[in-house]
């Protein structure tokens, strides 16, 4: 599968390691038909100018939750728009040469050759968006990786993503053995794959290559802990990515992390990686089931509230 890791390289002295954002599904993974609501997001300066991608998750037909360091405009204030695709393969026909999908209208519109995006309900916009406290990692480990997008208009859909209730993913660290601790993650990130080079005097040796197909894939994988001094229970550690495990890497950040892994309901959102050269370090993921983060999306969301899921 792809890996889940953060679009955004970062050394921090005060890791014990390197710290990057997670971007893509790694290891066991398989396309995602199972959750609708989980789209690729980009975002924009007051130019309309494209800043970078990332995965976002719909809690209602006009919210959508996703990590705060892809709100964040880097200077303290938040991106100007956003444009979210509810496709699969909302990028598989992407051009490289002219960094566009003739299909989708990705990076640029709703529009493209299956017609006006925002009308038939597969692409919405957004001039609205929040950012919990993302600051280029500030107060680590507390680093306030949540953000919200309020969209321009309603997107109709058979389900939504719910919310876990506080104090979810607590349980996982104290009743060990008695519960399933597999979770599922969804994203647009990259994949990773090895290329070793034909045998001869002057092959190289393997080398690690990352790719995006810019569509949604599916994992598992299996939390670990919510202690030490990276987590310190404003996030989780799990054991995905390496050796065929499910995972994250790059693209895959602010995408769902749900538990259990085949319901809905979102306790996390991806969020930053250790050591992710090949998106085969470990992932962090930020909490979204704590009551502070509840109780803040409670207050940017507003009327719209009242139609999230909170389980």
């Amino acid at each position: 599968m792809r890996r889940i890791s953060l679009g955004i390289a970062l050394a921090a002295t005060m890791l014990v390691a390197v710290a990057s954002p997670v971007s893509a599904i790694t290891g066991n993974y398989t396309p995602d038909n199972e959750h609708p609501f989980v789209g690729l997001i980009a975002f924009y300066d007051k130019d309309g100018v494209f800043q970078h991608r990332c995965t976002g998750e719909l809690l209602s037909p006009t919210v959508v939750l996703t990590a705060g360091h892809w709100t964040d405009n880097g200077t303290g204030g938040v991106n100007a728009s956003a444009r979210i695709w509810l496709l699969q393969d909302v990028g598989s026909h992407y051009d490289p040469a002219t960094e566009h999908d003739p299909v989708t209208g990705y990076p640029d519109s709703c529009t493209g050759t299956m017609g006006n995006g925002i009308a038939e309900g597969w692409c919405a916009e957004s001039h609205e968006m929040y950012n919990y406290g993302f600051d280029n990692f500030a107060g680590f480990p507390n680093i306030h990786d949540v953000g919200i997008v309020i969209l321009d208009r309603a997107v109709d859909l058979p389900e939504y993503a719910s919310l876990a209730s506080a104090g979810t993913v607590a349980s996982l660290a104290t009743a060990r053995g008695t519960q399933d601790k597999t979770m599922r993650v969804s994203g647009y990130g990259l994949s990773y794959r090895l290329i070793t080079p034909p045998k001869g005097p002057n092959a190289g040796g393997s080398h690690n290559f990352t790719i995006s197909y810019r569509v949604r894939l599916q994992a598992n994988m299996i939390f670990t802990n919510i202690r030490g001094a990276n987590a310190a229970g404003f996030s989780f550690a799990a054991n995905g990515n390496g050796a065929g495990r499910g995972g994250t890497c790059n693209g895959d950040s602010g995408g769902p992390v749900f538990w259990p892994a085949t319901s809905n309901r979102v306790v996390a959102v991806v969020s930053w990686g250790v050591l992710n050269a090949g998106c085969r370090g470990i992932g962090y993921y930020y909490r979204t089931d704590r009551a502070p983060v509840l109780e803040w999306i409670e207050s940017v969301t507003g009327d719209a509230w009242s139609d999230i899921v909170v389980n």
